[in-house]
């Protein structure tokens, strides 16, 4: 076999493109040591791929389970293979793949626990943005609608028919019990998860009233003579003031930045 031939063949063996059968044929054609070791690539692989995923997505894993988690991350790395070199950068498709899982069809809270779980794990190596507390000025001297809010590192937002706050916390800290989860799961309580980034630390909280479509608005780049409207549409109890403070207090915010005027549709 040419050396182009022994790279297919890792290649396939790695990524799951033998099926059983395939590798039984194999073994007949070829050397059985060879077949054997590209064997031990597919094992070595798929160890790789579980290890990665379960750093990333501790709490999909406590709900799985781990014989579960395990086959749920072979299925991903032979449906999904990694494109970049740092493994680390690999599993955003994870919660998609699950939302199309027939086996995983009676848990629909999955999905978005693992958007959630991969929103943090992305906040913890998103882009730098230094604060700049002396840009708060700018809202006391600028028209609202020519300025806009600068988001934290990593700031994101899921909006979820679940209670996927409550999931997760009840999973990795002792503030709340799995049974409080399993309550407000069974009640049908949907909760939009904030994810940043304090410091170096990734953090969550559930979002207050009106805040999801706020910080949805602040994502795009609306300015604050548009983006408060979003909120109050969405609740007409978001009070902006009392938001900022806490916003500034926690890190979620930046700072403030000059910005073109908003185009009139």
């Amino acid at each position: 076999m040419s050396l182009a031939g022994d790279q297919q063949a890792m290649l396939d063996a790695v990524f799951g493109r033998w099926d059983e059968a395939a590798l039984r044929d194999k073994v007949a054609q070829e050397d059985t040591l060879r077949v054997r070791g590209l064997q031990a690539y597919r094992s070595n692989g798929h160890a790789l791929a579980q290890r990665a995923l379960a750093g990333t997505f501790p709490v999909t894993l406590q709900m799985l389970g781990q014989e579960n988690f395990e086959a749920l991350a072979r299925a991903f790395w032979h449906a999904s293979a990694p494109e970049k070199g740092d493994i680390a950068q690999w599993g955003i498709g994870l919660p998609e793949f699950i939302s199309t899982a027939p086996q995983l069809a009676e848990e629909p809270q999955l999905p978005d626990v693992a958007r959630v779980e991969w929103a943090l794990h992305a906040a913890a190596t998103a882009t730098d943005i230094q604060p700049d507390p002396t840009s708060f000025a700018l809202l006391m001297e600028q028209d609202p609608a020519l300025l806009a809010l600068l988001p934290a590192s990593g700031l994101c937002v899921v909006d979820s028919l679940w209670p996927v706050v409550t999931i997760i916390n009840a999973h990795l800290t002792s503030e709340l019990s799995l049974d409080h989860a399993a309550q407000r799961l069974r009640d049908g309580v949907g909760e939009a998860a904030v994810i940043w980034r304090q410091g170096f630390k990734p953090m969550l909280r559930e979002a207050m009233t009106g805040e999801a479509a706020f910080l949805a608005a602040v994502l795009a780049g609306l300015s604050l003579g548009t983006a408060p409207d979003a909120a109050l549409e969405s609740n007409s109890e978001f009070d902006f003031n009392q938001w900022l403070a806490a916003a500034v207090q926690s890190g979620l915010i930046a700072g403030a930045t000059p910005i073109q005027p908003e185009e009139k549709t």
